[in-house]
């Protein structure tokens, strides 16, 4: 790490890091204060893709966590920079919340059931089996399948929750088609998120409480990565993988005096 550039610029994730199960981590709003302070570029990154960036500003201010909307990146506004990119003014067939299609909208995507370009699939409380039906026949008729993220299950007070990765293996046994995932461990969540900042990854790093989301995308995008011990990574794990953080440490209060 000595021959690399200072850190100007910083990406952490958010659920395990900056809070966990809706009570922030202590240290968390010291780190966010020095880097709001400092004037570096920085990001707060999600994978959930329910949320818009003004919801989630609220729900983290509820909790005495002060992040600008500017400075939130969600696999939604990944995707939809993707998508933008790819087929600029296209259509798509949507499942998921606010966060996605307001994401989609504001790229100035149609959203349609009608020969759409691409089904997209995101996160939602209420995935239905009709709008599952809907979406593997629209792939089967030539449309290109786009998901917000892998994640499996998600947490909830009552435990895990199927999630985007697990419909979406539905809908690939149906169709026989794979999707494309925008977000973590998608380095492309990462590279657009820095472009939306203006940093340079050789000068960026990234934080988190996952190996193989957080330390992988940070590590494929050409960024430091800091592994944080207050998520679900355990210390025993991190020998597990064939890749390694730039540094592990106890939680976000050890990268204040870092910033």
């Amino acid at each position: 790490m000595a021959d690399r550039k200072p850190i100007e610029s910083w990406l952490t994730d958010m659920d395990g890091v900056l809070i966990h199960e809706g009570v922030p981590i202590p240290g968390a709003d010291a780190f966010l204060k020095k880097l709001r302070d400092s004037g570096k570029p920085f990001l707060v990154l999600t994978n959930n893709s329910i949320y818009t960036p003004r919801d989630l500003h609220a729900r983290l201010r509820r909790m005495g966590l002060e992040v600008p909307t500017e400075n939130i990146w969600t696999s939604a506004m990944a995707t939809a920079r993707f998508l933008d990119d790819q087929r600029p003014e296209g259509t798509a067939y949507v499942i998921g919340e606010a966060g996605l299609t307001t994401a989609l909208h504001d790229i100035g995507y149609i959203l349609t059931d009608h020969e759409p370009d691409y089904v997209v699939l995101g996160e939602t409380r209420t995935y239905s089996f009709e709008a599952m039906t809907k979406a593997v026949r629209l792939i089967n008729d030539g449309a290109r399948f786009i998901c917000t993220n892998p994640d499996e299950t998600g947490p909830s007070a009552e435990g895990a929750l199927p999630a985007t990765g697990a419909v979406a293996a539905l809908i690939t046994k149906a169709t026989g088609k794979n999707p494309y995932f925008a977000g973590k461990p998608n380095p492309l969540m990462m590279r657009t998120g820095l472009n939306a900042i203006g940093a340079h990854s050789e000068s960026s790093a990234m934080i988190g409480d996952r190996m193989d989301t957080d330390v992988l995308a940070g590590m494929e995008a050409g960024m430091r990565t800091f592994l944080v011990l207050t998520g679900l990574t355990r210390p025993e794990q991190v020998e597990n993988f064939p890749y390694r953080p730039s540094r592990i440490v106890d939680s976000i209060a050890d990268l204040v005096d870092v910033i």
